[in-house]
């Protein structure tokens, strides 16, 4: 494996613990308004991702820190053709932000039902607007000779992509009441179990739609051949057994087989992708790969050094904030948000 492609894995992996992590952090954001019956148990909801949340989003600034780094002219072309979509996002998750430290400042109602929806705003547009995103990347988009995007808002906007953001906003919306129901107590873990049973529909439905748009409407049949393979079937049966495991209460399982899924859907984008970074529905040939849109061989050498002697620490890091979190918060517990 030479640095370019470990660039991409490492690249992919990020991505990959950005969407398990936060996709349930925007999950529970996204269920906030319509689990919690009262301030109190809306502060239980947010109490379960307030201490966890903004480290979850690392993994997205690492994953953009990476990029930059090591494939230059992907980052350009990208920031730049989806330059009012990463916009929308940013703003969002501004909004989001701000909601967690500002709900708690006044304790009348109007206020903290203001910054509840908030969250949830903050919560839904980006958890649909990455499935766009990493939707157009596999589709295609315009892009010329030199690496310049030539289109405009709306082709990001294609039916496919929108295909893509229903099913990562349904999918993280199932996601999170998983997590919930692991987190919560004082009878929100029922409340929380019956809306991922409502879930499951459109999630499933959404993700199965979008496995077979990615095999049909993008090159993927023409590159990849009839067989799908065992990484895109592993996250739709996932998903499916899903339906089991909520029914029969196996709350733990529940969650897992979600973070599969996600796991799994991501990994079969970025095996989509392989070895391009973005592809040019205008010619192929123009399509940016992990050679023409990279850095130097030092560049990503002395990376690669950085990159193995504090990855490792972050990880234990965080691994420890989730293990000091750990355990299920009700009205009785100490709430901060």
């Amino acid at each position: 494996m030479d640095l370019n492609t470990l660039w991409f894995v490492l690249i992919g992996i990020l991505f990959v613990g950005f969407f398990f992590l936060e996709g349930f952090d925007y999950g529970v954001g996204i269920l906030l308004p319509f689990l919690g019956k009262n301030d109190s148990e809306r502060r239980v909801i947010v109490n379960t991702i307030g201490p966890i949340w903004d480290g979850n989003e690392v993994w997205m600034i690492t994953a953009g820190g990476a990029m930059f780094a090591a494939f230059p002219h992907w980052y350009a072309t990208l920031f730049s053709g989806f330059y009012l979509a990463l916009v929308l996002m940013l703003l969002a998750l501004i909004v989001r932000g701000v909601s967690f430290e500002f709900r708690s400042k006044m304790e009348a109602t109007g206020w903290r039902s203001l910054w509840d929806w908030c969250i949830f705003f903050g919560s839904a547009i980006p958890a649909l607007l990455w499935g766009v995103a990493m939707a157009n990347l596999v589709r295609g988009v315009p892009i010329d000779a030199t690496m310049n995007y030539t289109g405009g808002f709306f082709n990001l906007l294609n039916p496919y992509a929108l295909l893509a953001g229903l099913a990562s906003l349904s999918v993280f919306a199932l996601h999170g009441a998983n997590f919930l129901t692991l987190k919560v107590g004082g009878g929100l873990e029922d409340r929380a179990r019956e809306a991922a049973r409502m879930l499951w529909y459109p999630a499933a439905l959404f993700l199965f739609l979008f496995a077979l748009g990615t095999y049909w409407m993008t090159d993927v049949h023409q590159r990849l051949g009839l067989d799908p393979g065992v990484v895109p079937v592993t996250a739709v049966v996932a998903l499916l057994a899903t339906r089991w495991t909520i029914s029969h209460r196996r709350d733990g399982w529940s969650f897992t087989l979600t973070a599969v899924s996600v796991v799994f859907s991501t990994v079969t984008l970025f095996i989509a992708l392989f070895p391009r970074v973005m592809v040019s529905s205008l010619d192929p040939a123009w399509s940016l790969t992990i050679y023409n849109a990279s850095s130097s061989a030092y560049t990503l050498k002395a990376m690669s050094i950085v990159a193995a002697l504090l990855v490792p620490v972050v990880l234990v890091y965080q691994a420890w904030t989730y293990w000091v979190f750990r355990k299920r918060i009700t009205a009785d517990s100490h709430l901060e948000y």
